[in-house]
């Protein structure tokens, strides 16, 4: 039997129970409220434009980029005409908010610099959390294009390509080079998994292994990203598509590769140094050698020097990117 007591405790019990949740309901009412009148003053409707997504043109920045006589290469270590070829590339009828022009400058001023977030929009007077979303979104539009930015050569253009590493190696020996292959070390945010460890490389820092490929002048063939700093260049070879499908350089042809590359014929031709030479030949074709691979070194200077962003900045990456691919065996995480 159930007392009058314990039936006024029960209502008033729910009573206080009812006012907590209006309470909570007014308040979340109240605060998208005051959200939406935020909102509101930032977009104010003029002419059919939001005020809000308009170029702040008083951003020094901004106003280099508004003089068409003005160098772009200090601020975005590109010329004009690559900015008008990415902002042409990645256009499209979807387009909408800040406008494909900026979004490519504010990716490009940020990778030039290596600054965080909150300094790059400071620089172009936009907040923080839009510069996180340029950034993601316009990486993934030229990702996307690619294959129409580095892309392998043609056989017609290997003559011209080996008669380019003749000239860098001082040597008529090496007329059937189709390119040079090395990798360099990206620093990055080692990610918070069971692989944590596996991206410390032998320098002691977290990094993710960037293998490219290149001709004669330094421009780039080829390029495998994603694999641990601690494998081995070899390994990574072993595990790239230009390996696992042979698709570079055609049979007949080989790359330049350093002495931590093994010395292969097939499926890969690859050409590598001498680890022990004896005598003078072996030692004078080791130096002409040198003089050709070292292209794709220098490869990697100009691009860590033009984009600072790969050379001081820990890159931010995605969780999702670092489990290692299916089909690499077992043993790809033993370093050497």
């Amino acid at each position: 039997m159930v007392s009058n007591s314990h039936l006024h405790l029960s209502a008033a019990l729910t009573c206080v129970a009812i006012r907590r949740l209006l309470a909570g309901a007014m308040a979340r009412s109240n605060r998208r409220r005051r959200r939406l009148r935020r909102i509101l003053a930032m977009c104010q409707w003029q002419g059919g434009k939001g005020l809000y997504m308009q170029l702040n043109a008083t951003a020094p920045i901004l106003a280099v980029y508004a003089n068409p006589e003005a160098c772009l290469k200090k601020d975005f270590r590109v010329k004009r005409s690559s900015v008008v070829y990415l902002v042409q590339m990645l256009s499209s009828p979807k387009d909408h908010g800040w406008g494909q022009d900026i979004e490519v400058l504010v990716l490009l001023y940020s990778l030039a610099h290596g600054l965080s977030l909150s300094v790059v929009g400071s620089a172009f007077g936009i907040p923080k959390s839009t510069v996180h979303r340029i950034i993601k979104h316009v990486t993934g539009k030229i990702k996307a294009n690619l294959k129409t930015l580095i892309s392998l050569p043609t056989p017609d253009e290997l003559p011209e390509i080996a008669d380019g590493f003749c000239q860098l190696a001082k040597s008529p020996a090496f007329h059937r080079a189709a390119g040079a292959i090395d990798g360099c070390h990206i620093r990055i945010k080692p990610p918070g998994n069971e692989y944590h460890k596996e991206y410390i490389n032998y320098n002691l820092f977290p990094s993710i292994q960037m293998q490219a490929i290149c001709d004669s002048t330094g421009r780039f063939l080829d390029v495998f990203i994603g694999y641990p700093g601690s494998v081995h260049d070899a390994r990574v070879l072993r595990n790239s598509p230009i390996f696992c499908q042979a698709l570079f350089p055609p049979a007949g042809w080989f790359l330049f590769g350093d002495g931590g590359y093994p010395c292969l014929e097939k499926p890969v031709g690859l050409l590598t140094p001498y680890k022990v030479p004896r005598g003078q030949v072996q030692a004078r074709f080791n130096r002409h050698h040198a003089r050709a691979r070292s292209v794709v070194e220098r490869a990697f200077g100009r691009m860590k020097a033009r984009w600072r962003a790969t050379l001081f900045k820990a890159l931010e990456m995605g969780t999702r990117v670092f489990p290692l691919p299916q089909h690499v065996d077992k043993k790809v995480l033993d370093t050497t």
